[in-house]
């Protein structure tokens, strides 16, 4: 069974959770946020360990603390490689006190009828096995809602959950992320389709089965309270979605017990350039900005 500590920490811990987990399709832009251009590598493998650099400098900072970061994304590649000396996600949990938890989908299926779902994660079980060895507590997995289309939600929370289930078999806890797109035209409406469609998932669990979110921040304050409140929800994350942090910083602080699991807002302003002392400065401008307004709404 999961640690205690772990998931009480997870389920209470005052913080947020640092996406550090770019994949191949998102990696380049954020290498090129941080000042490295498509010039600096030939192929994926080049781009994947700037991007495992880049990941350590941000894990070792001072600033990366389980004072205010309750746990870390990871990538596949990163828990599978060392950070200062040590597998990642040990170094994550016994150096600095920060839950290691995995991306485990392998991205998105061509879009149809407004919905992108996750590709088939294949030889998911060994993978899971493998992730539960290498000490992490639970995983992460990316649909996209782009259109009010109640059938193609409910396809994509559908697919969430089955995932969900046999995640927790492993006795990882899953975070679900039905992203819902802030360009969709019709954001509000897909947010009203999915949180009934979620409140129906949660209800069909069992007494022993309990799930966590990540969703977009939503239009209207606090829309998902009843769903966050729902006593099979462990913990339930925001993501950014896009949003520059004093937005995404400005709604979630707008609802309830909601955290942030932010990816380009924590690395906002860093730059592979700055001295370990600037670096460090803006990150820790960047983790209290989030923390505070990971705290500012919770009871």
């Amino acid at each position: 069974m999961t640690n205690e500590a772990q998931r009480q920490k997870f389920a209470e811990g005052n913080g947020f959770l640092a996406a550090l987990d770019q994949s191949g399709g998102s990696s380049g832009k954020a290498l090129l946020n941080y000042g490295i251009k498509a010039s600096r590598y030939n192929n994926d493998q080049e781009m994947m360990a700037l991007m495992h650099t880049m990941r350590v400098r941000l894990m070792t900072s001072p600033a990366f603390s389980g004072d205010k970061i309750v746990g870390a994304i990871l990538f596949e590649h990163t828990m599978k490689s060392r950070t200062d000396g040590m597998m990642s996600a040990d170094y994550l949990w016994q150096k600095r006190h920060v839950l290691p938890l995995l991306k485990i989908d392998v991205g998105l299926a061509e879009a149809i009828d407004g919905v992108a779902l996750m590709k088939p994660i294949p030889e998911m079980d060994a993978r899971l096995s493998e992730a539960r060895e290498m000490g992490i507590f639970g995983t992460k997995m990316r649909s996209v809602i782009q259109r009010a289309n109640q059938a193609s939600i409910e396809r994509v929370v559908d697919q969430q959950f089955e995932f969900g289930v046999r995640i927790l078999d492993h006795g990882l806890i899953p975070i679900l992320e039905p992203e819902v797109s802030i360009d969709s035209p019709e954001k509000e409406e897909c947010e009203n389709l999915l949180r009934d469609s979620l409140i129906r998932h949660l209800e069909k669990l069992s007494s022993e089965q309990s799930v966590a979110l990540k969703l977009t921040l939503p239009e209207v304050p606090d829309h998902y309270l009843e769903v966050i409140r729902h006593p099979k929800i462990i913990r339930t994350t925001a993501l950014s979605g896009g949003y520059d942090q004093d937005e995404a910083c400005r709604r979630l602080s707008q609802n309830t017990d909601m955290i942030a699991s932010f990816s380009r807002a924590l690395a906002e302003g860093l730059s592979e350039t700055m001295s370990d002392e600037q670096f460090n400065a803006v990150l820790q401008d960047n983790v209290d900005a989030i923390y505070t307004a990971s705290c500012e709404n919770n009871e």
